[in-house]
């Protein structure tokens, strides 16, 4: 099979220019080293646009936590430029950047720490200065819009893994970011859970307008919701376009250390298997069905 056109391959050294118009954050050559003289991300080029969901793809220590933690200053870089809404983060234009761009961890229990999980949702609003009604109001409506309106009276330890995932969600939902970044949403979770993140963060691009941005290494759960991947290998995006742009590259995507989605892989299988060339670039289940038939009709059994 020929490798699709038009992969849009990162340009090493020269990102593409700040677009303001249309980007709510925008990483320029970005680089960080740790302390201990580690590299965590390397002339890092990278945007998030508005009303998308966008995944960073990659192996375990390929930067997609490092870049998420520079997104609302958590981290610093220390060669290059990151923009959020405007501002330069890497100029020290850094205040309240957390109302604008929250953090969903990938362990729960680093973001939960109140009595209650009313207290723990209602903490941003709080901050933010808004009164404890008003909090309260905003909390509920969070824990409402993920499903997770009857555990507000809850302690947070006494919760299944799911149920954290979710009100650390709906922690940062209560502010209403602009952008909502997730590390790994949903490792560890069953897939009742999963499919509940899943839901809430087509939700929050299509009903709320927050862009949500996702570090993960699982490729079937960015091939079902972005509309944008990333590729991350030794800190630095070195690939991105649409899922079937970049998950029809297989070379591409083994270079990256991972593994076809499998509706992909299933389908270039049959592709294989049927001695017929893919007509169609499926990346979702429905799509896949609808791709088979095509080939049925095509090569019907004699």
């Amino acid at each position: 099979m020929e490798a699709p056109d038009k992969i849009p391959m990162a340009l090493a050294h020269h990102c593409p220019p700040f677009d303001p118009e249309n980007e709510l954050i925008h990483v320029d050559c970005a680089s960080h080293i740790y302390p201990d003289g580690s590299v965590g991300i390397h002339e890092m080029c990278f945007s998030v646009r508005k009303h998308e969901i966008v995944a960073l793809c990659g192996p375990n220590g390929s930067g997609k936590s490092t870049l998420i933690e520079h997104l609302n200053g958590l981290l610093r870089p220390t060669q290059g430029r990151v923009w959020v809404n405007g501002k330069s983060i890497s100029e020290g234009e850094q205040a309240n950047l957390w109302k604008e761009v929250g953090l969903v961890f990938q362990q729960s229990d680093d973001q939960l720490f109140a009595p209650t999980v009313l207290d723990d949702v209602m903490f941003g609003p709080l901050n933010m200065g808004m009164p404890v009604r008003d909090a309260s109001t905003r909390a509920l409506q969070a824990l409402e819009t993920v499903g997770a309106g009857d555990l507000a009276a809850r302690l947070p330890n006494y919760l299944s893994g799911g149920q954290k995932r979710l009100i650390s969600i709906a922690g940062i939902l209560a502010m209403q970011p602009l952008v909502i970044a997730m590390d790994e949403p949903t490792s560890d979770l069953d897939p009742v859970h999963t499919g509940m993140v899943e839901s809430i963060i087509l939700d929050l691009r299509d009903r709320q307008g927050i862009s949500v941005v996702i570090a993960t290494h699982d490729l079937d759960l960015a091939a079902r919701i972005a509309d944008r991947v990333c590729l991350v290998q030794n800190g630095a995006v070195y690939a991105q376009g649409t899922p079937q742009e970049i998950f029809y590259n297989p070379k591409l995507v083994q270079d990256a250390g991972l593994s076809l989605p499998s509706t992909v892989g299933t389908y270039l299988d049959f592709c294989t298997a049927a001695k017929t060339a893919p007509i169609d670039r499926p990346v979702r289940r429905e799509e896949l069905t609808e791709a088979l038939l095509k080939i049925r009709a095509r090569n019907p059994a004699e």
